[in-house]
């Protein structure tokens, strides 16, 4: 029996093809959009409450080893948080980068006792390259002294994937972001937002297949 297509099934064939295709652009536009939007409401809402540990988490240093304006103002806001009371310790976190002279913790660490923090008051993890492995090395400190919960403190596109990574982790985390207001480059908060969006999904296939700790740094 001749199987082959007809000259009039291949267009109609065709015609199918770039619908599916045009609707697959179409549901993926939108997913985006939406994940885009979710993530910002997320992060211009603060959940910040009392708690065991407030957790900086690490950004970029300059090459000299001085602190970037992401961990500048993560830090500020982690010690401001600690004169209101919020809690009684601080945890830097953040590993020295190849080709830098110090670590994002030793950084956010100077920054803390510029602002006023007690060098008393301040926890040190310089393990992770990545929020996962925030999550993981700070989860051991938090074990070790008998703590669950923590208010994160990060920049608000970065605080629906760093909230889900410390919940998965077991710990109790609340919230508390940076504004978007407060990056100091326009342009930079679209592109994080993007980058957000792959670094989710991302951890999602990770956990689906089992993948062991990945990471690029300061991801």
């Amino acid at each position: 029996m001749d199987t082959t297509p007809t000259p009039s099934s291949k267009p109609k064939r065709i015609r199918w093809l770039r619908r599916f295709l045009l609707f697959g652009i179409i549901g993926g536009f939108f997913y985006f959009c939406s994940f885009i939007t979710i993530t910002h409401f997320v992060g211009a809402t603060d959940q910040t409450e009392e708690a065991d540990v407030i957790i900086v988490l690490g950004a970029g240093l300059r090459r000299d080893g001085r602190p970037g304006w992401a961990l500048t103002r993560r830090s500020v806001q982690g010690a401001e948080l600690w004169k209101q009371g919020v809690a009684d310790k601080v945890l830097c976190t953040g590993a020295q980068a190849s080709g830098y002279p110090r670590s994002e913790a030793s950084a956010c660490r100077e920054l803390l006792i510029r602002e006023g923090v007690e060098e008393t008051a301040i926890l040190m993890e310089e393990n992770s390259r990545s929020t996962e492995e925030n999550a993981i090395y700070s989860k051991e400190i938090l074990d070790e002294l008998g703590y669950d919960s923590v208010v994160l403190v990060s920049d608000s596109y970065h605080i629906l994937r760093a909230e889900w990574i410390f919940s998965d982790q077991g710990i109790i985390a609340y919230t508390s972001p940076i504004p978007a207001s407060r990056i100091n480059r326009p342009s930079f908060y679209p592109y994080s937002l993007v980058r957000e969006f792959v670094a989710f999904h991302w951890y999602i296939v990770k956990d689906v297949f089992n993948i062991p700790v990945t990471y690029i740094y300061g991801v």
